[in-house]
């Protein structure tokens, strides 16, 4: 797995995720488990890495290049 994930992306990914997910435990009944929704963008900005862009061919990482020389 080659990150694909980066930057402002990553941050945005982590705080909307935890929002979502503390859904689960605000919210009563069948309603809590939209919250575990929050779980893909939170895990997605965590490990740097989303299937989805893979398929999408998006990359917001940096590109570090090696330098020669």
């Amino acid at each position: 797995m080659k990150a694909n994930v980066g930057g402002m992306d990553r941050n945005l990914r982590i705080v909307v995720g935890a929002a979502l997910f503390s859904l689960f435990f605000i919210l009563e009944g069948n309603a809590r488990f939209w919250g575990l929704i929050g779980l893909v963008p939170l895990l997605t900005g965590i490990v740097n890495f989303c299937p989805l862009y893979t398929v999408l061919g998006i990359n917001t990482c940096p590109m570090k290049e090696a330098k020669s020389g």
